[in-house]
Parts: structure tokens; sequence; C-alpha cells
């Protein structure tokens, strides 16, 4: 097994050979919609964690407010994206294709890139064994292959629940980039015993269900940190370019008085020359093709 501190290489990012993005951009920005299933009453797996808090069961109110988003939320969040001609990468479980397939024709319509958060949000990978972990990764990659013919690109284990082994078995179920660290504002090489993967900067600093779904802020709170992030990203990448992602859930910032501030967080950034709004998949394929190797190498 590699030792997680040797996944990827320490470099620090002021002294790395300088990156590059298409156009000569300072910034890729990604933004990620969050997609979830949260099965009403879970099976066990991995972990005892509890997903819904409110005992006893049935949780009838943290399951509605969850289910919010993929009955109305996400559509207005589709609109909101639709709007500044955005294409989103989602975090998707990978049972709403079956559950709801009117929101798989919705992104499949828009061209929306995809990387799995498992099957559900609420079967967790924490403590399984690699081979029933293994089995969890090759159900995603064959479920999107049969709703899409498509290979899956990109990995986030389900509510955060990456082992030791995750890296190595993504990479071998073909899959080119992962969300599971959060360790660096642009992509990095990830070690694993077979094949190549990188990794992609996805935020839990920047993501509306741990600033709001928390209780910590709201909509307004939302906008503002997003500006004071892009505003700096933005001001460093002229000399080193840099990854910003806008990660959100539509149960929370699909909700009618916070989507007008995901509108203006976009608008904001869009109104700024050298930005690449990207996916995930276009700039795991930049990265790959430009700068692992010599990184990995590093």
């Amino acid at each position: 097994m590699i030792p997680a501190e040797d996944r990827y290489p320490h470099a620090p990012l002021p002294r790395r050979a300088r990156l590059t993005w298409p156009g000569s951009a300072r910034l890729a920005v990604w933004v990620c919609p969050n997609i979830e299933h949260y099965e009403f009453l879970p099976a066990q797996q991995g972990s005892p964690r509890d997903p819904w808090p409110r005992t006893p069961h049935p949780d009838v109110l943290s399951y509605s407010l969850k289910d919010y988003g993929n009955r109305a939320g996400v559509w207005r969040m589709m609109e909101c994206l639709d709007a500044h001609g955005i294409r989103g990468s989602v975090s998707f479980s990978m049972s709403v294709g079956d559950m709801f397939p009117e929101i798989l024709d919705g992104m499949l319509k828009r061209d929306w890139d995809v990387f799995s958060h498992g099957l559900f949000n609420t079967r967790y990978h924490w403590n399984l064994p690699e081979d029933a972990e293994r089995a969890e990764i090759e159900a995603s990659v064959a479920a999107w292959k049969r709703l899409t013919g498509k290979q899956l690109r990109g990995w986030f284990s389900p509510a955060a629940s990456n082992t030791l082994v995750t890296p190595d078995l993504v990479a071998e179920a073909g899959i080119s980039y992962l969300c599971d660290f959060y360790h660096d504002d642009q992509p990095t090489p990830i070690r694993v015993r077979r094949g190549r993967l990188c990794s992609i900067p996805y935020t839990m600093d920047l993501n509306d269900a741990v600033m709001i779904g928390a209780g910590a802020a709201e909509g307004a709170d939302f906008l503002r940190a997003g500006i004071d992030m892009f505003e700096t990203l933005y001001a460093e990448g002229a000399t080193q370019p840099r990854v910003m992602c806008i990660a959100l859930h539509p149960y929370i910032m699909g909700r009618p008085h916070r989507i007008r501030f995901l509108d203006a967080l976009l608008g904001h950034i869009r109104r700024h020359e050298g930005v690449w709004f990207t996916t995930g998949a276009e700039m795991a394929d930049w990265y790959l093709e430009h700068h692992h190797d010599a990184a990995l190498g590093a």
C-alpha cells in the first residue's frame, strides 16, 4: 500500500514550474452541483454513521429537505447556469440516473460533465474491505456506461468517505481524476499502484453544504466568500494559474431565496478576462497531457 503521506509529491506552489491553461487563462473555474440521493432508510455498510441525526427514525423532515433538490432546486440551478453559458461538473449519485431520469436527461442535454459520488450519498466507504470498495466503484462505472455509453471520468467518494486505497481503485477502474483531496489550488498528480490519476481541486470552503447547511452562513455570505476567493486566486493566477471550485447542492443553493446569490457570483466572475469556465474532465485531460508526468517526477 502506498502510504497516505506519499500519495502526492510535496511541491511548494511558488516554486513549481508554471502551470498553463488553454488560451493562457489565469484561472480555471469549475462549478460542481452535487446531485445526490439520500436513502430514507439506508443500508448499513462501511460505517455505522447515521445520515439522519434526528432520531428515532423515520426522519421525514431531513429526508424531505434533501429531496427538495431533486424535485425543484436542481431545475432552478440548471436555469441559472444556462443563463451564464456554464456547463456543470456534477458530483452524481449514480442511482439518480434511474430514479429521476428527467434529471439525467437535463444533464445530458446540457453536456454536463459527471464524476461519481457513489451509488447513494448514504452508503459510506469507510472501513470497507478493498474488494467491497472495488465493487462499489465498479458499480458506478458500470452504471454510467449503461446510462450513457461513456466511461466515467471522475470520482468523489460518497460523503467524502474515502479509504486509504481509494486512489488505487479508481485508477484501476479507468477513472482520470479524483476529488477526495483538498490540498492545493492546482491539479496535482496522485501516485497509484497502476495507471495515471490526478487530483482536481474540490472545495469544502466555498461549499454551500458546509457554509449554509451547517447553519453558520446564508446566501449573502456565500456570495461574499466567493468573490473574496475569486479575487485572490485571479490576482495570483497572473503569475501561477490556479483553480477555483464552486461546490453547490440543489437542496441548498437551489432554493428561491438563495439562487440570486449564485447568479451574482457567476456574473461577477464572468466580467473578468482570462477565466476558463471548464469541467473536471477537461481539466484532467489538459493536466494529464501537459503537466502530470513532469510534476510526478518533481
